[in-house]
């Protein structure tokens, strides 16, 4: 298995691994995806119900094309293994909407056969090398309420859960 950096080629390939995950496991989407306009959220019976959007793809897209290309505030990495196929990547990103610039690592996602095989950990590890490499301090990520394995993942690696985000119900 190898990180590499992310190519304009490889958007689709990343698109079909990200919707793929989103379709068989919609608590992944989160109000990132959904102020995207990536997923959608609605309340039945005062639960949130999470799905992805008809245009979400499209929309994804544009994402994460601009993230590729443009490397003054982002990067994406992508997880490659021995016969040179793509089973995950990362995204993370630079925001200057603080008091000092602070990193975001967006999106982190291995393809089911491929996980517990390091390269989540390679991917992450990857990322935060890359925002400490630009002399970010403060790294956040942020996952849907109900995706208790990254939640687990990811506090083994030192992240700590410190917020709450909660959605308006438009029928009340």
């Amino acid at each position: 298995m190898t990180i590499q950096v992310a190519l304009r080629e490889d958007a689709e390939a990343l698109a079909d691994i990200f919707f793929s995950h989103l379709n068989a496991s919609p608590n992944y989407i989160s109000h990132g995806e959904m102020q995207m306009g990536v997923g959608t959220g609605r309340f039945i019976g005062g639960v949130l119900k999470t799905e992805v959007a008809p245009d979400g793809r499209e929309k994804w897209m544009k994402y994460i094309l601009t993230h590729i290309e443009d490397e003054s505030f982002a990067e994406v990495w992508k997880a490659v293994d021995s016969q040179g196929k793509i089973v995950g990547f990362c995204v993370a990103d630079i925001e200057e909407d603080g008091d000092e610039p602070f990193g975001m690592v967006c999106d982190v996602l291995v393809s089911p056969t491929f996980r517990g095989g390091g390269a989540g950990g390679a991917l992450l590890n990857t990322a935060i090398s890359w925002l400490r490499g630009r002399g970010i301090k403060d790294i956040y990520l942020e996952s849907g309420k109900d995706n208790h394995a990254a939640h687990k993942f990811f506090e083994k690696r030192g992240f700590h859960h410190i917020s709450e985000i909660f959605k308006l119900d438009n029928d009340m």
